[in-house]
């Protein structure tokens, strides 16, 4: 095992990759019972959606782990399957099938730019504060994400008429009243968390998890009555996994020639989002720890092949998203929350490998691990959130032109609840201060074709 993941070389050990990889595991288990819940809506088979969802992820964590040696875990990303759902097939009107099916192609151009190092060119073209400031834009994202979960930001409906008819009411933000027993919950693993935190207890993680959990057992919270069931999910699984190559997969898809302009532009949206939701959690998480030094980052400019672990990592999550259409279940990514293990103490792909077997014990287990309530695991992404924010510190904010690209990068993945969305403002106020500054040939060049195709892709989604 020493010699496979080179433990001591990263400075760690097995119990401390067990313990990351649980930890890992428990703040991203809810994609288990959200993503079968979003699909479903579409009418896609919950059963199949279930079990495509764990498969996807066993596989694409698996090879992460076991080629790239890197502690990140992959599953069905959550807001690429908002958009599957919401978007793809309520708003364009294709069926979940089709819609499979340009999530497999977004795989396979993903698989593309990345063996032709497009990918890696994008990550060597970022400069350093644009970095720093996604590190840190991914740690407010990650803390929002987790008070969200618990609803302690709620949003009251400016137009109440128009919220009672189900129509666009726009809302105010606000804080909740705290009289919920998921708000208390939350803030005792809140207080769990800093605890632990502070005191630099090694599993503190996992640990503020369990104790949470088990704190909700009384108050109702954590209980078997939200179990989820697996007695026909066997049964369902044929009929999603390998539906893309039927007659209503791609026969389907590009049977009508009028709406393939719609098909490229929403094959397109899907691999934007997917390939720089993926190209922050890497940057923002992987560079400030150390997992992608930077002699790491010169193999990968001046190697050939898959000679550095980036080249690894970015061709693992290449490849899951493919796996997991096929199986059938939107974009598979790797997820952020794969910081809240590298926080306790994860580094090599043995974290992953550990993911991939909680995942697969939660077939059988999905009864004990679905109940485990999001307000156990909210305040462990609120304080990882947190650490990973530091990265903030790095950037020369008495310097305007840092500052305005830095500021857009990291405030607008909270506010529009995209990492994608912060990155595209922080790559096009950046090319628009460097313009300003007569310092436009500066920029690499592919910054200027990302931060076009961004405005590109904002323009046909506000027409279409």
């Amino acid at each position: 095992m020493e010699k496979f993941f080179h433990l001591k070389e990263n400075g760690t050990a097995v119990s401390t990759e067990i313990v990351a990889g649980l930890t890992t595991f428990f703040a991203m288990s809810y994609i288990i019972v959200v993503n079968p819940q979003i699909l479903h809506q579409t009418g896609m088979p919950w059963g199949g959606v279930f079990l495509a969802t764990i498969i996807a992820a066993i596989i694409g964590t698996l090879v992460m782990g076991l080629f790239a040696n890197v502690p990140y875990a992959q599953a069905a990303g959550m807001g690429l399957n908002a958009f599957f759902t919401y978007t793809v097939c309520f708003g364009l009107k294709f069926t979940w099938q089709e819609t499979l099916c340009m999530v497999f192609l977004c795989g396979l151009i993903n698989i593309i730019i990345t063996v032709t190092k497009i990918r890696k060119m994008i990550i060597e073209a970022i400069p350093p504060m644009l970095q720093n400031a996604i590190g840190g834009g991914i740690g407010i994202f990650v803390a929002y994400v987790g008070m969200l979960n618990v609803n302690l930001v709620t949003f009251t409906p400016k137009d109440t008429k128009a919220a009672g008819k189900g129509l666009a009411a726009g809302a105010t933000p606000g804080l909740a009243t705290l009289n919920t027993p998921t708000l208390w919950l939350f803030l005792i693993g809140l207080l769990f968390a800093i605890v632990f935190t502070v005191l630099k207890l090694k599993g503190g993680m996992l640990l503020t998890i369990v104790i949470t959990a088990i704190i909700g057992i009384p108050m109702g919270l954590t209980s078997m009555s939200n179990s989820v069931s697996i007695s026909d999910t066997f049964a369902q699984l044929p009929q999603t996994f390998g539906v893309i190559f039927s007659a209503d997969g791609f026969p389907a898809l590009f049977s009508d020639v009028s709406k393939l302009p719609l098909v490229l532009v929403t094959i397109f949206a899907f691999s934007m989002s997917d390939t720089f939701d993926t190209l922050g959690t890497f940057i923002g998480t992987g560079r400030r720890t150390g997992i992608f030094s930077d002699d790491d980052m010169k193999h990968m400019e001046d190697g050939k092949g898959f000679s550095s672990k980036l080249d690894r990592a970015l061709f693992a999550d290449s490849i899951a998203t493919s796996i997991g259409a096929i199986c059938g279940t939107s974009n598979t990514t790797t997820y952020v929350e794969s910081s809240a293990g590298i926080a306790a103490g994860g580094r090599t792909g043995l974290t992953s490998v550990v993911v991939s077997i909680c995942f697969a014990l939660s077939i059988f287990l999905s009864p004990v691990i679905s109940a485990v309530p999001s307000a156990a695991t909210a305040g462990v992404l609120v304080i990882v959130g947190c650490m990973m924010a530091s990265s903030l510190k790095e950037i020369e904010w008495s310097d305007i032109s840092e500052a305005i690209p830095a500021f857009f990068a990291a405030v607008f993945m909270a506010l529009a609840y995209s990492i994608s969305y912060g990155i595209a403002a922080g790559f096009i106020t950046y090319c628009i201060v460097k313009t300003c500054k007569k310092e436009a040939k500066s920029v690499h060049p592919i910054i200027w074709i990302v931060s076009l195709l961004f405005i590109l892709n904002f323009i046909l989604l506000a027409v279409l």
